[in-house]
């Protein structure tokens, strides 16, 4: 069970990941071409994918009881 536990977590992570690009490069497309509003954007779309990662390895490494 740990390693289809851990199998999963990882193509769930895969899955995720290339779903969150292609939103946040989509939502970044219709945003105002300014440098500012790019670079807040990006900033925030470049840590905000970190916590949902965490909690699905976090639930990957978990022991089942």
């Amino acid at each position: 069970m740990p390693r289809f536990r851990s199998t999963f977590a990882f193509v769930a992570i895969l899955v995720f990941l290339a779903v969150y690009i292609w939103l946040a490069a989509t939502l970044g497309d219709w945003l105002p071409d300014h440098w500012a509003i790019d670079l807040a954007f990006y900033l925030v779309a470049g840590i905000a994918w970190v916590p949902v990662a965490g909690r699905i390895l976090q639930w990957g490494a978990r022991s089942p009881s």
